[in-house]
């Protein structure tokens, strides 16, 4: 399906110069699904915060914790979570 989209021209650039002019929409598409991916997880955990407080892994053991962890795991940080030991 086609459809019109207004981007700003610096971010057209940006896309241009990673993917190259002819990729553009294929970027634009993977760009998408992985934020509409992102967006699902965090709802499903916030539709899932504190169900499993109790028996949970011990990187929720703590509200602190628990919030590191779902920012990292929300914005897809692989690097935040390994240094947090939720990845080896």
């Amino acid at each position: 399906m086609r459809t019109h989209v207004v981007l700003p021209e610096d971010l057209v650039k940006e896309i241009d110069r990673v993917a190259g002019r002819r990729k553009r929409s294929q970027f634009i598409e993977e760009a998408v699904s992985e934020k509409l991916q992102r967006e699902s997880l965090w709802q499903a955990m916030q539709d899932f915060k504190g169900s499993l407080i109790e028996d949970g892994p011990p990187w929720w053991s703590t509200q602190e914790k628990r919030d590191a962890w779902f920012e990292a795991t929300r914005t897809n940080d692989a690097k935040t979570l390994r240094e947090l030991g939720y990845l080896k």
